[in-house]
């Protein structure tokens, strides 16, 4: 984003979200868009959140939920985000990087032992000093939706071992940590939209990619790619985020219902993925899939240098050792 540019838009975008927010009967609306699908779970957990706000507020606040990229693809809505036009979006913490660097530590590989390890981080200081790390580029974090572990699903072969990767083209988000981790591992890295991504698999474009279970099950991409792979290799969140502009216009009450309702939602979300990620794996064994539990160790061993690579940067290493040591 051009911070010149967004200067000279700031009039314009309060201007606009004054009106956008004040419904009939000053009722406070906010549109919330994000690219997932129907029956995903994070889609239900912000479903879940806007019913939430509307109860709070004993229907003085109203959340209105466009799924399935109505609005536009992740990346055009969080910039919608960050200049106002929109109110809240869903984004992976991978995509954050590009607002702050320490978004980066999420997307190192088998930086977390577990997930209960995952979720003590996000729940505690760590995590909150990271979703208020953007409030500057008018993005503030609200919660955290877990994502799963990202895994890698191929055409061709199995990947039992990181040398399986050689030669291969891996479809990337659009994130530099996933680029080094893919290229830590032998693979050759190459970032394209999710929304592009079935075409690019079906056409050989990329021989695979990585994501989590349900990803892979609700993007049909279990269709072309056959071979799924549990290294597990990153355990990225969902970062659930609201504009700036629209936060400080809102009253403590409202911010304070918005909150208490996207809290709640993380909640409920953990639950829904979990049987979502059951559900998912069952469903592409079914659908021909050869499911692959391949040695971690590894793996591990092969990104340690990039791991290392980080100690040179002070602010992402002082995160990843303060992750480490959370018990």
């Amino acid at each position: 984003m051009n911070y010149k540019k967004l200067l000279k838009l700031t009039g314009v975008v309060f201007l606009l979200t004054a009106f956008s927010c004040m419904g009939p009967s000053n009722k406070t609306e906010l549109k919330l868009a994000h690219g997932l699908p129907t029956d995903h779970p994070v889609h239900e957990a912000m479903m879940f959140m806007a019913q939430r706000a509307e109860e709070l507020s004993d229907g003085k606040l109203k959340i209105d939920v466009y799924p399935s990229g109505q609005l536009g693809s992740e990346q055009q809505c969080v910039e919608l985000v960050q200049i106002g036009s929109l109110a809240i979006t869903k984004v992976s913490a991978a995509v954050m990087e590009s607002f702050a660097d320490e978004y980066k530590v999420f997307g190192l590989p088998y930086i977390f032992r577990s997930k209960d390890h995952l979720f003590k981080v996000m729940d505690g200081d760590i995590g909150k000093d990271l979703l208020l790390s953007t409030k500057d580029k008018w993005i503030r974090g609200l919660t955290y939706y877990d994502a799963g572990a990202r895994s890698f699903y191929t055409k061709s072969k199995p990947i039992t071992h990181p040398d399986d990767l050689a030669g291969l083209k891996i479809r990337v988000m659009r994130s530099i940590t996933a680029m080094e981790m893919v290229k830590a591992l032998g693979g050759s890295a190459t970032p394209i939209s999710w929304g592009e991504l079935y075409t690019a698999l079906q056409s050989g474009v990329v021989d695979g990619a990585e994501n989590n279970p349900p990803s892979l099950y609700t993007s049909r991409h279990y269709e072309v790619c056959k071979y799924y792979s549990l290294d597990e290799h990153t355990t990225i969140p969902d970062v659930l985020v609201i504009s700036q502009f629209v936060w400080d216009k809102l009253t403590e009450q409202e911010q304070e219902w918005i909150q208490q309702a996207a809290d709640e939602s993380a909640v409920l979300e953990r639950e829904l993925w979990a049987a979502s990620e059951k559900k998912s794996l069952e469903e592409v064994q079914k659908a021909g899939v050869e499911i692959n539990y391949p040695d971690k160790e590894p793996f591990i061993e092969k990104v340690q240098p990039l791991l290392e690579s980080y100690r040179s940067n002070e602010a992402i290493y002082s995160y990843i050792q303060r992750i480490q040591a959370v018990e």
